[in-house]
């Protein structure tokens, strides 16, 4: 078995425990499991099994024969893909990929089956990061790995960027600095009463010390609103789906942020990319926001707007969603 498949099942696909059957999805695998593991842990029994997985007649119109044929050429293809897929659309583009010349009600049977996004859904971002800072940026930062919790919303993140970047280091309050050497010691002393004191009066400065790598580093807070996008609020149809969405693009990613300037809430207004990718385009392509017009006149913008207008993904789905602004606007004066 490939070294990709193995470590995906050994990692990713342990089977449930005896008495956790009512936890099972109906690929066999928990129904917690993501379903790039998922199809994973089936490729992996098909090899040694030639048995497609239980329930799948129920998803596609094709014979169990019919089934095998693609997973010994998703097995193939699984083995010659590098790196293997990792991400729930990057499995879903190698099924469509390898199953391309198959009927299209089984290739979307198949992905419903593991719960992979669809054909249509699928979106590939074509922005590119600037070499030079865009006209009107007024600084840029790169962050450390996001925590998933520092997402409020689908277009407000906060984000630490560590004191040791050139630009922070000469921006650092000294009674900051000095709090961070007190708690140090104080950790070294295990007075851990006087260093939870000292990281509160750290983190009211609008800093804070993060374990990175197993090392202590101090690092400046910014919150970030993303510029050019209005994602639904929390409390709106599909809130937590574009919350969801920004979470699953930056978790753990170190950002690079470009700031614009900063809005009425002291938010930080930027474009925000992530491993290449422009946030904002594949936040709009999915959609998962609006094209925030009233601030932004960015053509491309408008663009990925409407193609998922009329892919209808997304918020888009439905026939005439709210806006958010509209949304907010109605809850101030209380409608």
């Amino acid at each position: 078995m490939g070294n990709a498949l193995r470590f995906l099942y050994g990692h990713c696909c342990k089977p449930s425990a005896a008495g956790d059957s009512d936890s099972l999805g109906p690929h066999g695998v928990s129904a917690a499991t993501v379903g790039v593991s998922a199809l994973a842990q089936d490729l992996f029994n098909f090899e040694i099994t030639s048995k497609v997985p239980e329930g799948l007649s129920n998803h596609v119109a094709s014979s169990r024969k019919a089934q095998a044929n693609w997973y010994r050429k998703l097995l193939v293809a699984w083995r010659e893909s590098n790196p293997p897929p990792r991400t729930p659309e990057e499995a879903s583009s190698l099924v469509v990929q390898t199953l391309k010349r198959h009927q299209k009600a089984d290739v979307e049977g198949l992905l419903a089956f593991y719960g992979l996004p669809l054909a249509h859904t699928l979106v590939e971002t074509t922005a590119e990061v600037p070499v030079v800072l865009p006209q009107g940026v007024v600084f840029e930062f790169h962050t450390l790995p996001v925590d998933a919790r520092a997402v409020a919303d689908g277009d407000t993140i906060t984000v630490y960027v560590s004191t040791s970047d050139p630009r922070e280091s000469c921006l650092v309050p000294q009674d900051v600095q000095i709090a961070a050497i007190e708690r140090s010691e104080a950790r070294g002393q295990r007075d851990y009463t006087r260093a939870d004191a000292l990281h509160k009066s750290i983190v009211d400065a609008g800093y804070r010390v993060l374990n990175v790598r197993n090392e202590e580093v101090l690092a400046r807070k910014y919150r970030i609103r993303l510029r050019g996008i209005d994602a639904p609020e929390g409390l709106m149809p599909y809130g937590k789906e574009a919350k969801d969405e920004l979470v699953k693009i930056v978790e753990g990613k170190c950002l690079r942020v470009h700031v614009y300037g900063e809005d009425r809430y002291g938010r930080c207004v930027g474009d925000i990319y992530c491993n290449g990718i422009f946030v904002q385009e594949l936040m709009l392509k999915k959609g998962m926001a609006w094209h925030y017009t009233a601030y932004d006149q960015r053509a491309e913008f408008a663009k990925w707007e409407k193609n998922a207008r009329a892919k209808r993904v997304g918020l888009w789905a439905s026939s005439n969603p709210e806006e958010p602004w509209e949304w907010r606007k109605n809850r101030r004066e209380g409608r």
